[in-house]
C-alpha cells in the first residue's frame, strides 16, 4: 500500500531509540498516524513540529497497518509562532482541536482547506482571533454539530436574532425567548456575519461554540475533555482586553 499526500502536522512522539510517530491531517486522506524512522533525529526533529506543511509518503504492507511516512518539509509555521504568544497558543489549539476531534482516516477536504489557510494567517495577531472563531464554527459543522443561524426555530423570522438553544443548536430571536431567555446560549453579531468584532465580542461567540464543543462533540467522542490547549488560546485572548 502506497499513496503521497500533503498535511498539516498535528502531533509527534517518539517511537523507539530515533523514529517518531507523527499523526497529520492530510488533504485526501483525513488524520492519519505513521512512522517516521529517524523523526526523533537531529535533522528531522526540527522539521516535524506541530503546524507544519508536509509533503508526505505512506507506505505499508496493509492497509490498515499503522505504515511509515516519508516526509519532506514544505514549510514550517514554529518559527510565525514563536514570535507571538497569541500566535503559538492559537497554533496549539487548532493542532490539538483537530487531533481531538476528527476520526482516522476519514478525508475532510472543505476543513483541511480552511485549516491550512488559518494557519498560513498565523502572525497576524489582529486578524487571528476571528479568523479562528469562524474556524472552530466550520469544525462544528463539519463533525455533524454546526449551529443553525438562518432563522429562528421559534417564529421562523430571519431577523432580531440573538440567542441559540443549548438544545438545538438554532438560532432564537428576541421575540422567540420569552420566559426561555436565561436558558439561552448568547449569539454575538460576529457570528452572524455581521462585520468585525472586537475581543470581547469574539470571546462571548467562543464561549457559545465552545459550550457545543463540551457538551455535544466531546460526548460523541467517548466524553474526552476538550483540549486544554484552546482554553490557554481564550485565557490570551481576554488578556488583550
Amino acid at each position: 500500500m502506497e499513496w503521497s499526500d500533503q498535511g498539516i502536522l498535528l502531533t509527534v512522539r517518539r517511537h523507539g531509540e530515533s523514529g517518531a510517530i507523527i499523526d497529520v491531517f492530510t488533504e485526501q486522506h483525513g488524520r492519519h498516524a505513521g512512522v517516521v524512522r529517524g523523526g526523533a533525529g537531529r535533522r528531522m526533529a526540527p522539521v516535524l513540529q506541530p503546524g507544519a506543511q508536509l509533503d508526505l509518503t505512506w507506505r505499508a504492507r496493509l492497509e490498515d497497518h499503522l505504515g511509515s511516512y516519508q516526509a519532506e518539509p514544505l514549510r514550517s509555521r514554529a518559527a510565525v509562532a514563536l514570535n507571538s504568544r497569541l500566535a503559538l497558543a492559537g497554533l496549539n489549539a487548532v493542532c490539538a482541536l483537530l487531533s481531538f476531534a476528527l476520526p482516522e482516516r476519514e478525508a475532510h477536504l472543505s476543513l483541511y482547506r480552511r485549516s491550512e489557510q488559518l494557519l498560513d494567517l498565523l502572525g497576524q495577531d489582529d486578524l487571528w482571533p476571528l479568523a479562528y472563531l469562524r474556524w472552530e464554527m466550520a469544525l462544528l459543522e463539519e463533525l455533524g454539530f454546526g449551529i443553525d443561524l438562518s432563522s429562528c426555530a421559534v417564529t421562523g423570522a430571519s431577523e432580531g436574532l440573538a440567542y441559540v438553544s443549548p438544545k438545538s443548536g438554532r438560532a432564537v430571536s428576541h421575540a422567540g425567548a420569552g420566559d426561555w431567555v436565561d436558558r439561552l446560549l448568547p449569539l454575538p453579531p460576529v457570528m452572524l456575519g455581521q462585520g468585525d468584532a472586537d475581543d470581547a465580542e469574539i470571546l462571548r461567540a467562543l464561549r457559545t461554540t465552545g459550550y457545543f464543543l463540551e457538551a455535544k462533540l466531546a460526548p460523541a467522542l467517548g466524553n474526552r475533555p476538550v483540549p486544554e490547549q484552546r482554553g490557554r488560546f481564550m485565557d490570551l485572548i481576554a488578556r488583550r482586553l
